[in-house]
C-alpha cells in the first residue's frame, strides 16, 4: 500500500491508498483543496474537522449540481434519439426548358457565322 502526503487547507495529511492509484488520490485532494482554500482565507484558523467537512459539503454541492446538469442533458439526448429520423427532403432540380436550349444553338449558330465573315474579310484585306 501507497502512502501518500496531501495538503488540504494548508494543512498536511498522511493517506494511505492502493499502489497505482496515487494520482486519483491527489486529483481529489486537489479538488478538496480548492474547496478549503476560500474557507481558510475568510474564516481564518479553523478546527480540522470543521474546514473538512465544510469542504466536502461544498464540493458535494458542486457534485450534485453537475449531476443534475447531467441528468437534463441525458434525457435531452434520449428525447432527441427517440425522435423518429425524419424524412430526407426532396431537392428538385430544375429542368432546363427546351427554347433555352435552342436559343444557345442559335447564338451559337450566329456567332460561328460572324466568325466565318470576320476571317473572310481578313483574308481579303490581306490578298
Amino acid at each position: 500500500m501507497a502512502e501518500i502526503e496531501i495538503t488540504i487547507g494548508g494543512r498536511g495529511f498522511m493517506v494511505a491508498c492502493q499502489e497505482g492509484e496515487e494520482h486519483f488520490l491527489r486529483t481529489a485532494a486537489a479538488m478538496l483543496d480548492t474547496e478549503a482554500q476560500p474557507l481558510v482565507t475568510q474564516m481564518g484558523r479553523l478546527p480540522e474537522a470543521r474546514m473538512l467537512l465544510m469542504a466536502g459539503l461544498m464540493l458535494a454541492d458542486r457534485t450534485a449540481a453537475v449531476e443534475d446538469q447531467l441528468r437534463v442533458l441525458k434525457a435531452r439526448v434520449e428525447e432527441l434519439e427517440s425522435q423518429p429520423t425524419p424524412e430526407p427532403q426532396r431537392v428538385e432540380v430544375p429542368v432546363i426548358p427546351a427554347q433555352v436550349s435552342e436559343n444557345l444553338a442559335e447564338i451559337a449558330a450566329r456567332t460561328e457565322a460572324l466568325a466565318a465573315k470576320v476571317e473572310e474579310r481578313g483574308k481579303q484585306k490581306r490578298a
